[in-house]
């Protein structure tokens, strides 16, 4: 992404309106640094934190007038002994947060009947041209399996702009969806996704998606409970995925902010496989992938296709010669989705399959709490069941990890999801001892926090069905058990000392408007949603800090006093580079005086 071709930069200038309340974005290509002055000018009737400036108080450590970030970093310190992260999945801040007090929503690009505002950046065919209408759905809005049925051909005409997913298709479908539908899943991978940014315009959503124009629907949410816990806490309103593209790699993100590496993939005798790239007029690669012939021209004719779309990246792509693993793979360790090898024994993944990825050693956030003798936890739903799901033998039918293959169906454990699993230091046998330590099953988490044992850093999992996923999960069962989840945390006795955390992995497929900064190779992504839950925090505020993935740990090596990670020095060195302001450790989003 170049500095000057970037939408999506808001003044902080508000209107007062009935919901949403909307903000005049500034011109399309103002560099994003020009916000802050605009934004803590504003910041008091908005009942939000400014961005943060450049410096130390770049991660939130102090506003004007407030603490010093010593100061700011000695009250985490004393405030805050547990530090709570839930994952969800695949969902962009416009697709459930849109329409929310305060925030930069659909109110900046869409007028109250739902017609595009000046401010609305079209989407672009293949071509470069703008699409004349969003093309259908391919494939249909519901997922295989999900009644009632909404079709691709109910789908098609809608206008080249966002719109509600519970009411566009009820004309010609007569089916108006809910929160408890499951919609067809949407591509949501490394390259592909760079492709829909489209250099910061966020213009390429529908031309480069495998399911069309269901990319720029939109949900209300506003009656949920996890829109009125962001009412009564925190919502993060530029809080944007630490890596391109889809849940493995955000997951690796989240604990080392790096991607993983396979070595010399290009001889493995897995034969994993590696993208196919254009490359520019000096034979460098291009975040971009080579369309197969045949691909249709227009987005209005099919979805594309691809001559390869890898999992792991040509060599040198970041420029060290090695190869990484960007899209999906699958463990070494059970449980895995790959099953075990025959006559190899159970605990391990058979690594003759293309996606098993080597086990892997860089530095993760548990690393640096290990140094620190901090107790730390990896939960997840369903994961005693998947491990012993895991250890069945080839050809065996799973009953836990990615089971049932029924929209909705429980628990459907998504192995993927699982970063910790993924290193050498959790080898099943050699690694037993930090295995039994660190990686847990939701029980396990509900009996910490009633007995108030929960570890310094908790991170939580939801299995499959409650994760919120389209294509097999509901927005309504994820949003009750994180809700639910929440309260229990509430009556821990360690709740005076916590801080929660609920975000996304990522996008999942769905456009948002709000251009991503300008990183590394790596990232950002897409605008998700985050919220910050806590006695501590700033309640009934949207916090407008920049954020991504890699926040959180910050907040955590923040208030442990850890060693950073290579991965946020590399990611905090190209934002410098491009002009962007540095990313927040969530502190803005807390009263730390108080």
């Amino acid at each position: 992404m170049t500095a000057d071709n970037r939408a999506g930069v808001y003044t902080g200038a508000v209107i007062r309106l009935p919901l949403p309340i909307v903000f005049r974005r500034a011109a399309p290509f103002l560099r994003a640094s020009a916000i802050c002055a605009a934004a803590l000018a504003c910041a008091c009737s908005l009942h939000g934190t400014a961005p943060a400036a450049h410096g130390d108080a770049a991660h939130g450590d102090a506003a004007p007038g407030a603490a010093s970030p010593a100061a700011a970093t000695r009250a985490l310190r004393d405030k805050v002994s547990t530090i709570v992260v839930i994952y969800a999945e695949n969902r962009a801040f416009d697709n459930l947060y849109g329409n929310f007090p305060g925030a930069v929503g659909l109110g900046e690009v869409l007028e109250r009947d739902g017609q595009p505002r000046a401010a609305y950046v079209p989407q672009l065919d293949r071509d470069g041209s703008v699409l004349p209408v969003l093309p259908p759905t391919w494939g249909g809005v519901t997922a295989s399996g999900y009644a009632p049925v909404i079709t691709q051909a109910q789908s098609s005409g809608l206008s080249n702009a966002p719109f509600s997913i519970e009411h566009a298709f009820t004309a010609q479908s007569g089916v108006a969806l809910t929160g408890r539908a499951v919609t067809r899943d949407l591509a949501h991978r490394f390259f592909e996704h760079q492709m829909q940014i489209d250099g910061g315009k966020n213009d390429g959503y529908a031309a480069w998606s495998d399911a069309g124009g269901l990319t720029m629907g939109y949900w209300d949410t506003s009656g949920s409970a996890l829109y009125a816990l962001a009412r009564e806490y925190v919502l993060a309103d530029h809080f944007f995925q630490g890596a391109f593209g889809g849940s493995f790699l955000n997951h690796q993100y989240l604990i080392c902010a790096c991607a993983p590496q396979y070595p010399a993939a290009d001889t493995a005798s897995a034969h994993p496989s590696i993208a196919i790239l254009d490359k520019d007029a000096s034979g460098h690669y291009l975040p971009r992938l080579k369309t197969a012939p045949g691909s249709p021209r227009s987005a209005l004719d099919g979805p594309p296709r691809f001559a390869l779309t890898g999992n792991i990246t040509p060599a040198n792509y970041f420029g060290d010669g090695n190869f990484y693993a960007v899209n999906t793979m699958q463990p070494a360790y059970q449980p895995s989705g790959n099953p075990p090898a025959a006559g190899t024994g159970d605990l391990y993944a058979d690594p003759s399959k293309a996606t098993t990825l080597p086990p892997q050693s860089a530095a993760t956030i548990g690393d640096r709490l290990d140094e620190k003798h901090i107790p730390w936890a990896w939960y997840s739903g369903s994961w005693n069941a998947a491990l012993a799901d895991g250890r069945q033998p080839p050809g065996k039918a799973r009953r836990a990890i990615y089971a049932p293959e029924t929209p909705g169906g429980s628990p459907d454990f998504q192995p993927h999801h699982q970063p910790f699993n993924y290193y050498a230091k959790f080898d099943p046998e050699t690694g037993a001892g930090a295995r039994a330590a660190h990686l847990k099953d939701y029980d396990d988490l509900i009996a910490d926090a009633a007995a108030g044992r929960l570890p310094a850093v908790a991170f939580y999992k939801p299995q499959g069905n409650l994760n919120q996923h389209p294509g097999y999960a509901t927005i309504a069962d994820g949003d009750a058990h994180i809700a639910d989840l929440v309260a229990k945390l509430h009556a821990s006795p360690q709740w005076s000392r916590m801080v929660i955390v609920i975000t996304y992995d990522e996008f999942g497929g769905a456009w948002d408007q709000v251009a991503p900064p300008h990183g590394d190779l790596l990232g950002p992504g897409a605008r998700i949603p985050a919220m910050v839950i806590s006695p501590l925090a700033k309640r009934g505020t949207v916090d407008h800090t920049p954020y991504d993935t890699a926040s959180v740990l910050r907040l955590i090596i923040r208030r442990f006093g850890l060693d950073t990670l290579p991965g946020i020095v590399r990611r905090d060195s190209a934002l410098a580079e491009h002009g962007e302001p540095p990313l927040g450790d969530l502190t803005n989003a807390l009263d730390l005086a108080r």
